[in-house]
């Protein structure tokens, strides 16, 4: 007996995604996420097809849990994360930046001015251009991440003197990152000025702490 064999809708996406994910040099990290979450998804619902014979659920479940397998393949953020920290690494042990997962598609990283900048000042320190170079490294790997850099300052001085220095050093921050090859669409600054202290600004360990820079990462597609 000679078997017939059909090419089913959902294997032939599985084949066109394959291929897709087959040319490496045309696809970019978030690219390959996505494709690898399509493609487990296919992967799943094939299978569920053939589940569906034994049980009405087969075909959601098996797409669902294609999905997982495919998404947990290609999702990079997690590694972003992981180049995030060991640019950083060095103010890490110092206690002098954070990086911190918010919510699962958003990372921020927290620098206190000392690193940064001289007091009252929003011209970067020479000495953290290293660790500029890392961080632009990293967000141009992962090409489809977008920043938004926020100043921050403590309340010595007038609410309206804190927020333009808050903002023009977030905005030196966004430069510095651009010049080191970030396209500026995938930038954004932003001033806070004294409007949200994480501390008391009645001593000297608050202000220092009040006075930092954010960059908020999160993946777009």
């Amino acid at each position: 007996m000679t078997a017939s064999f059909r090419l089913s809708p959902a294997f032939a996406a599985l084949l066109a995604l394959a291929g897709c994910a087959g040319s490496e040099q045309s696809v970019g990290e978030y690219d390959k996420t996505v494709i690898g979450a399509a493609t487990g998804a296919v992967i799943g619902g094939v299978a569920g097809a053939v589940l569906d014979k034994k049980d009405k659920r087969g075909v959601p479940i098996g797409a669902a849990a294609g999905a997982a397998i495919g998404g947990g393949i290609g999702y990079l953020f997690d590694r972003q994360e992981q180049e995030m920290r060991a640019a950083v690494a060095r103010e890490r042990e110092a206690g002098r930046a954070e990086v911190e997962r918010v919510r699962g598609d958003l990372l921020k990283i927290t620098l206190q001015n000392e690193v940064l900048f001289d007091f009252d000042k929003a011209e970067i320190k020479p000495g953290f251009a290293p660790t500029l170079d890392k961080l632009a490294a990293v967000l141009v790997k992962y090409d489809r991440s977008f920043a938004t850099v926020i100043g921050h300052t403590d309340s010595i001085g007038s609410e309206a003197y804190n927020q333009a220095l808050s903002e023009r050093r977030a905005e030196a921050v966004v430069d510095a990152l651009v010049a080191r090859g970030v396209p500026a669409g995938r930038l954004s600054a932003a001033g806070r000025g004294e409007r949200e202290p994480r501390a008391d600004n009645t001593t000297e360990a608050g202000r220092q702490l009040n006075r930092r820079v954010e960059i908020l990462v999160s993946p777009q597609g």
